[in-house]
């Protein structure tokens, strides 16, 4: 297999996966989006994992040229006809789906230029940090097109409709001190210690029980668009997965024997 895709397992359930491009800005390809499908659907049948990171590998040493992913790749999608060119658009939206709707919490660390679809991908992700070095964007409407990998739902669901209006309309490049300031990323760290950072926040997400996080991640994302008559219920649904597995009755031991307790997933 290509090394376009770096996979790191922790000993905790922690994969990191890294874009691994870095001559071309970490941007997609057919390959690259094959590749991290492929993971991503895997990562629904190991009952081992606890949590995903994201982010793009380094070229060099100067943070100033680091980037988590700058979209599509123009110069394949100069040699694509019509056809391609929306058989790439299905592909990246697909994927950027499944990332988003994958069992465990994704997290992106965002170490450098994101633009377009390296966007789209942060926000297709439970969980945004990023470097201080970053510069983001939207920019797509400055190509004559428009966010095609779910940045024009997406964008508007996490910073409001008027800002991701104001954002996609004039194909904006905002820096980490913005994103910080809209809500688009929850925590801006320099860029040697981004990857500690997602660890951390990985990590304490890990300890938790691993079927209470999957149900809760799945009554946010299918209940926060929905009215509360219909999402309640859903929360209740979800609620009801978690009543008869041992990790519950774990958590009720560990608590009366005050001890930490020990998750399996079951």
């Amino acid at each position: 297999m290509s090394d376009i895709l770096l996979q790191q397992r922790t000993d905790d359930g922690i994969l990191v996966l890294t874009l691994n491009r870095p001559d071309a800005m970490n941007c997609f390809n057919f390959d690259l989006l094959a590749q991290l499908s492929d993971v991503i659907r895997e990562a629904n049948f190991d009952m081992n994992l606890r949590c995903i990171i994201i982010t793009g590998s380094r070229a060099g040493d100067d943070p100033k040229k680091w980037s988590f992913s700058t979209g599509a790749d123009l110069k394949e999608r100069r040699t694509l006809t019509q056809d391609q060119v929306r058989r790439f658009i299905f592909t990246i939206r697909n994927t950027f789906t499944a990332v988003e709707q994958v069992r465990v919490p994704v997290i992106a660390a965002i170490n450098g230029f994101a633009f377009g679809g390296g966007t789209e991908l942060a926000l297709a992700c439970d969980i945004r940090i990023c470097s201080s070095n970053v510069l983001m964007g939207l920019t797509e409407t400055s190509l004559a097109i428009i966010p095609g990998a779910g940045g024009t739902q997406r964008l508007p669901r996490i910073v409001g409709v008027a800002k991701a209006k104001e954002l996609i309309y004039t194909a904006r490049r905002f820096d980490a001190k913005t994103a910080l300031e809209i809500g688009l990323v929850s925590r801006v760290v320099e860029p040697d210690k981004l990857l500690d950072a997602a660890l951390e926040l990985a990590r304490e997400i890990a300890k938790n029980g691993p079927i209470g996080v999957a149900q809760a991640k799945f009554a946010i994302n299918y209940g926060s668009e929905a009215s509360l008559g219909v999402a309640l219920p859903l929360e209740s649904k979800a609620y009801e997965v978690t009543i008869p597995t041992k990790d519950r009755l774990e958590a009720l031991a560990a608590f009366a024997e005050k001890r930490k307790p020990v998750f399996k997933g079951e």
